[in-house]
């Protein structure tokens, strides 16, 4: 966890004035940034009330309770951070420096608004507060200092805690590759999988509270591979058991085990920021992001006709279209899509050529037809790379499409399936010839995806589903040949189906990759924070077993049709709402964005798309989104806490209808039915509970912006005071006690505490 500065930091651009640009940090991980948040809110108040000389004694009782109110929390504080010192002694005496700082500051800050500790000359019954300026500014910088110091301590314990989790993993590893009885690897597998669960758990916390979406991304990519590389290992590591003497069956193990390595390897280099033999990380080179930084120069060119040379604009336009050289050489390109892209550039050269020649009139003639001659040159430059851009999306994305529905047959899966049990070699070499082909197929469409992925968090994801194709393929061919060698082997059999699932699983995901990057390019919630509920309960389990999936069938969906599109309709509503807040850090909206993004996914679900699978998929993320529902009631109650008499009981209605709601749809979601028919109704039942939540929240999110508009509060009053994460571990049920509260995320314990803050009454 870097300290450097930046100003960029979510934190640092709420940092109260006069604390010095050095106390404002790079924080990489939402937990810290907002714990630190709602401190950062109190400092700011104290400080900005500073400028203000006098003040009624109302408002000085209320500057006081302010000041107490910092100091007990971090008290509370500094006896969780003491207790995280002392179950780690390497951090012990760094943790225990800074939670001395910490006490002592919150102390001086305590006594800099005592009421008591003030002078009282004026004679108008008015008194002046902080007589002391400065020390309230250093001791609130101390405090700053101090508290960040610990929970980047803290933060540190927890990247320790991932580093001996992988540990463990890979030491049990090297033991599964050395068995050579069923009884010995059953056993070891067993603690493997217990410890798979751990690793997950921990890495499924730290990705959701990364803040960097590419970050993100790889980190999701990586565990996905470990998900479904675990299965494989089982069933790899069998067969090479049962026939120890196949040179496939070890191959075909070698491959899951290597690939899972890769793949623990590259979360440690996210969760420690670290590159292998100082190895840069890959500068980005898709098309789409190309394109996007050569239309911001050009337009650059309205307000700095000097900012840059033509040699250096013309250099861009090459690699744009040296890039565009991989659809036009691919032999996957259709003949139509190959000529206009090649017109496309030449007419982007054309005018490219214009644009520089009005520019370098423009440099020396600075005239108002020469003035409109360029704006007229700048708009068909832009035009004519949006439309370039335009035909490479179509190259790429129609070219997806008519793969995934060729294969979505897997008749080279099912014929390899089949000739490798009836021990048909000249046939299992013609589908693996086939399914070679294949291969190299979606490896290419892959490439041509990530230069339109239009996100880099979705070029990853592209990356991601290229290197998937590209294992899986041979592994599949190995898994194959040694059916064909052991027809009647039974685990041979089970070891094929595997590879083969996973393959068909990531032509499932390719097709979700798709409808992604099609809604980026159509600007449809492309851009949009997900909130999504994985990984999923029980799909770590200790035998890791395969759940049954139970899906909607085309009937169902088209029962579910209209509701769905209400639905759809709704978080329409809402993220329009949402996007008018000028504070998007504030709590009301963090929690509005993730509702609605949630209730977006259970939309996609009615219509058979999205992330959200199976009917157990829902109703967990139903679960979720009541809980979610029930956090932004609570939000909404303190805020209602901080209005006058007279708009308190609007909110407080609107309160009234969304926990009970949010109270049925948790019941719903949590109860267990038998059968399709209870099944259908528990879903058609959970979207409209759904809907109902989310009609409330499209009345709450205006009604609250006039209120906190109307009573002046201030953009910085309900920041987010707990990070916006997905995979937490369930809190000890004794928030107060201290016994078990540092096990496994220290943070979130720290974060608790000094979340406990009452605000300054501002009237």
């Amino acid at each position: 966890m870097a300290t450097s500065p930046c100003s960029s930091s979510g934190v640092s651009s709420a940092w109260p004035a006069g604390l010095g640009a050095e106390a404002a940090l790079e924080i990489r991980t939402r937990s810290v940034e907002q714990t630190l948040v709602p401190l950062v809110s109190q400092i700011t108040t104290l400080i900005n009330h500073k400028d203000k000389p006098k003040r009624s004694d109302k408002t000085l009782q209320a500057i006081q309770r302010v000041g107490q109110a910092v100091n007990l929390a971090v008290g509370r504080f500094v006896t969780v951070g003491e207790a995280i010192a002392n179950e780690n002694r390497e951090l012990k005496e760094e943790m225990s420096i800074a939670c001395f700082e910490a006490k002592r500051a919150g102390e001086t800050i305590a006594q800099l608004t005592d009421v008591a500790n003030l002078d009282h000359p004026e004679s108008d019954g008015r008194i002046t507060i902080f007589t002391d300026k400065t020390g309230v500014v250093k001791a609130a910088r101390l405090l700053l200092s101090s508290v960040t110091k610990v929970l980047v301590l803290a933060d540190r314990i927890v990247i320790k805690q991932i580093l001996a989790s992988r540990n463990k993993v890979l030491a049990t590893m090297e033991q599964l590759e050395k068995v050579s009885s069923f009884q010995e690897f059953v056993q070891i597998f067993s603690q493997f999988g217990n410890e798979m669960v751990e690793f997950a758990h921990l890495t499924g916390d730290r990705q959701n509270d990364l803040k960097d979406e590419k970050k993100k991304a790889r980190m999701a990519a990586a565990r996905a591979v470990l998900e479904k590389c675990t299965m494989m290992l089982l069933t790899a590591s069998k067969t090479c058991l049962r026939h120890p003497d196949c040179e496939s069956a070890r191959l075909n193990k070698e491959g899951v085990f290597h690939r899972m390595r890769l793949a623990l390897e590259q979360v440690i280099e996210i969760v420690t920021e670290s590159r292998p033999s100082g190895e840069n990380e890959m500068a980005a080179i898709s098309i789409y992001t190309s394109i996007k930084e050569f239309k911001n120069k050009v337009e650059g060119l309205r307000e700095n006709l000097y900012f840059f040379s033509k040699e250096n604009l013309s250099a861009m336009l090459e690699l744009i279209l040296e890039h565009t050289e991989d659809f036009t050489d691919s032999a996957y390109t259709s003949h139509e899509h190959r000529e206009r892209i090649l017109e496309q550039s030449k007419q982007a050269k054309m005018e490219l050529e214009q644009l520089v020649s009005v520019w370098m009139q423009a440099q020396s003639q600075k005239t108002k037809d020469i003035a409109e001659d360029l704006e007229v040159a700048i708009l068909k430059t832009c035009q004519c790379m949006n439309e370039l851009r335009r035909e490479l999306h179509h190259a790429a994305t129609s070219l997806a499409a008519d793969l995934l529905r060729y294969h979505a047959d897997h008749m080279v899966l099912k014929a390899l399936k089949i000739t490798g049990v009836e021990g048909n070699l000249e046939a299992v070499a013609e589908c693996t010839c086939k399914l070679s082909e294949q291969k190299e197929q979606l490896v290419e469409t892959c490439r041509l995806l990530r230069h339109v992925s239009g996100t880099e968090p979705l070029e990853i994801t592209c990356i991601h589903a290229e290197d998937t194709f590209q294992v899986i393929g041979p592994q599949i061919i190995s898994a194959a040949e040694t059916l064909t060698l052991h027809p009647s082997s039974k685990i041979a059999k089970e070891n094929l189906d595997v590879f083969c699932e996973a393959w068909e699983s990531q032509l499932s995901d390719m097709s979700m990759l798709l409808r992604e990057i099609s809604d980026v390019f159509e600007g449809r919630r492309g851009e949009k924070r997900a909130y999504l509920s994985l990984p999923r309960p029980g799909k770590h389990n200790a035998n890791l077993k395969a759940l049954k999936p139970v899906k909607l069938d085309t009937e169902e969906q088209a029962k579910l049709g209209k509701l769905g599109l209400e639905l759809h309709l709704l978080t329409s509503d809402v993220d329009s709402e949402t996007e008018k807040w000028e504070d998007q850090e504030n709590e009301i909206v963090r929690h509005g964005q993730s509702i609605s993004s949630m209730a977006h996914s259970m939309y996609l679900f009615t219509r058979g798309e999205g992330l959200l699978k199976t009917t157990q998929d829902l109703f967990h993320q139903a679960e979720v989104f009541a809980t979610e529902g029930i956090k932004l009631a609570s939000v909404l109650t303190a805020f209602s806490n901080q209005l006058e008499e007279d708009d308190k009981p609007l909110l407080l209605l609107e309160i009234d209808k969304l926990i009970p709601v949010c109270q049925q749809l948790q019941i719903t979601a949590k109860t267990t039915v038998q059968g399709k028919n209870a099944t259908f109704t528990k879903v058609d039942t959970c979207i409209r509970k759904t809907k109902g939540v989310m009609t409330i929240l499209s009345q709450v999110l205006p009604l609250s912006c006039k209120l906190l508009k109307k009573c002046g509060t201030g953009n910085g009053w309900l920041r987010s005071s707990h990070p916006w994460r997905e995979n937490r571990l369930q809190r000890n049920k004794n928030e107060d006690g201290m016994e078990g509260k540092t096990d496994a995320f220290g943070i979130k314990f720290l974060e608790h505490h000094v979340a406990n803050l009452t605000f300054l009454e501002s009237k």
